[in-house]
């Protein structure tokens, strides 16, 4: 009775939704914080890169491809950088690498990153910042957050809920130079290396869709597994979301593990393992949204 129950809401929701799809704000860059609190570090690149200051936008080098080159503190106010066995300081506490042409790639913690990377020097120590797209940034998400092997509408859910996140929370951490870490505390990113051609596909496929409750993006909260019965974010946080409550998580056998709050990614994949869409699936675990579009450049 339950699932008959279920799947008649689920049709009656995507059928309201299917006339509820509207465009909201414009897309935009995000910058997501790698590392910080070292004293070191190293960046490469897949092409000759440049090295600015990133105050004045001064050009301090151009790197050789597919050579590591290492970065520390020089001193409270400035960074050094390691060219052919000698440190020179740079005379500035942030550096921008530009990636060439947008179309290599960035390295830093043994990954390699799409767009550009800043390295700031907080008070003695470095921050490592990856500025890139978000839609560019959502292709590291999925791929770390979801097996690659799962259904492809799960992963299209997951990459709408973590771009209604990512967007719900720019500036979350704009004290420390950026707006998300690149962990589970936001959301776990692997830069280019963790991508894969299914969530790709799942990425370009749903480019610019969010959840909007109210007519604002919502941080569409996301865990592994409810272990049963996900939870109202009331039950965690002490305060409610009215597009949060608790329902079945459709992920029996799986052990607990997250806060509970929203979506369920394995009841996600076996939703859609049942045959239901992304837009089933996120109507299900969130209550009363709708799905809106990003406007690009183009719009």
């Amino acid at each position: 009775m339950g699932e008959i129950k279920f799947k008649f809401n689920i049709v009656f929701l995507f059928f309201l939704l299917l006339f509820g799809f509207f465009t909201t704000q414009k897309a935009q860059a995000i910058r997501i914080g790698l590392t910080e609190g070292v004293k070191k570090t190293y960046v490469g690149s897949s092409q000759n890169a440049s090295f600015r200051d990133a105050t004045t936008g001064k050009l301090l080098f151009v790197s050789r491809s597919f050579f590591p080159y290492q970065i520390k503190v020089y001193d409270e106010n400035s960074i050094a950088i390691k060219i052919k066995g000698r440190y020179y300081d740079c005379a500035t506490n942030a550096i921008f690498i530009e990636n060439p042409d947008k179309k290599g790639f960035l390295a830093t913690k043994r990954k390699w990153y799409r767009g550009d990377i800043i390295i700031y020097n907080l008070g003695g120590t470095l921050t490592v910042v990856n500025s890139l797209p978000l839609e560019e940034y959502l292709l590291g998400v999925v791929p770390s957050e979801m097996p690659s092997k799962w259904n492809i509408e799960a992963h299209k859910a997951q990459a709408i809920a973590a771009r209604s996140y990512a967007l719900a929370n720019l500036n979350k951490r704009n004290s420390k130079g950026y707006d998300l870490k690149d962990t589970p505390l936001d959301q776990a990113y692997g830069g280019a290396s963790s991508e894969t051609p299914q969530t790709t596909r799942a990425v370009l496929s749903t480019k610019g869709e969010v959840l909007t409750y109210d007519s604002k993006i919502i941080p569409a909260y996301y865990h592994a597994s409810s272990g049963g019965k996900t939870l109202s974010a009331g039950e965690v946080w002490n305060h409610d979301l009215p597009y949060i409550q608790s329902v079945n998580g459709y992920d029996w056998g799986t052990r607990k593990s997250g806060h509970g709050v929203g979506m369920s990614q394995h009841g996600a994949n076996n939703l859609a393992n049942k045959g239901f869409s992304a837009r089933q699936i996120l109507s299900y675990f969130y209550k009363d949204i709708r799905f809106s579009r990003l406007k690009t450049k183009e719009d």
